[in-house]
């Protein structure tokens, strides 16, 4: 199984793309800015896509994919997509998005009977089957109903965990501990600077991150922080390495690949 990440960061700027990864080459998690740097023939090849939450940079693609996409899906008689997320989410999506205001229905098109997108709820702790692929449903907590991804390539194997946007959260540490988890990828939006804004909006800054880390008892995890806002990278993984992180910490780039 190979991860693409196809957008990393917490806003926009040259060069810099908001949350997406691609699982192979059909299933994305999270549907940022990102996603529109792939061809039209790789578009059309998504089949689900997973939300960890209702924010704008993780969902801001679906409709431009589905709108792009449905000649060729619909040649090739590939309809619908999937989109996986909490029922939430799925409303919010309906009601602000998918309203025939700011966005096309795409539930309801190219026909009722034939949509482009369709959307599946889940909920915490659920694990959903792609093929020998699983996928199960993390604790996240965010000021929106929110949810984080372990992604394993087989039953048993090790898995790619994406924590989503989330604050300091025990019972994601609780999971995790009963996982044999090979990459991590969590958030660290603010500098510890803004630790108070970090903790307002539930996001997580270096302190914290540390913090959360040390439930981490497995020090061969790779572990990829995400979410940095364009320009404090540097910044960011400097007040990292400065806390004396017990674990080997990376900023995860836009283009990098992840293997399972």
């Amino acid at each position: 199984m190979n991860i693409r990440v196809l957008g990393c960061s917490g806003s926009i700027a040259a060069g810099s793309r908001t949350t997406s990864f691609l699982v192979d080459d059909d299933v994305l998690i999270d549907a940022g800015s990102g996603v529109g740097d792939l061809t039209l023939e790789a578009l059309a090849k998504i089949d689900h896509i997973f939300i960890s939450h209702s924010h704008l940079d993780h969902v801001l693609s679906i409709g431009l994919l589905a709108d792009s996409v449905m000649r060729l899906r619909r040649a090739a008689r590939r309809l619908p997509i999937t989109v996986h997320a909490l029922p939430e989410t799925v409303e919010a999506l309906k009601q602000h998005i998918f309203n025939n205001v700011i966005w096309p229905d795409f539930t309801r098109l190219p026909t009722v009977e034939a949509p482009i997108l369709r959307f599946r709820p889940f909920a915490v702790g659920e694990v959903i089957a792609l093929g020998n692929r699983r996928i199960e449903v993390l604790s996240a907590l965010h000021t929106v109903p929110a949810v984080g991804f372990a992604v394993f390539p087989a039953e048993g194997a090790a898995a790619w965990v994406y924590t989503g946007d989330t604050a300091p959260n025990g019972a994601l540490w609780e999971r995790l501990a009963e996982l044999r988890v090979a990459h991590l990828v969590i958030e660290t939006a603010f500098g510890d600077d803004e630790r108070q804004l970090a903790e307002v909006s539930r996001h997580l800054c270096p302190s914290a991150l540390v913090n959360e880390l040390a439930r981490l008892n497995d020090l061969n995890v790779q572990v990829h922080i995400t979410h940095i806002k364009p320009g404090e990278v540097a910044a960011v993984m400097t007040e990292i390495a400065a806390l004396g992180c017990a674990h080997q910490v990376q900023a995860l780039q836009t283009g990098q690949e992840l293997a399972l």
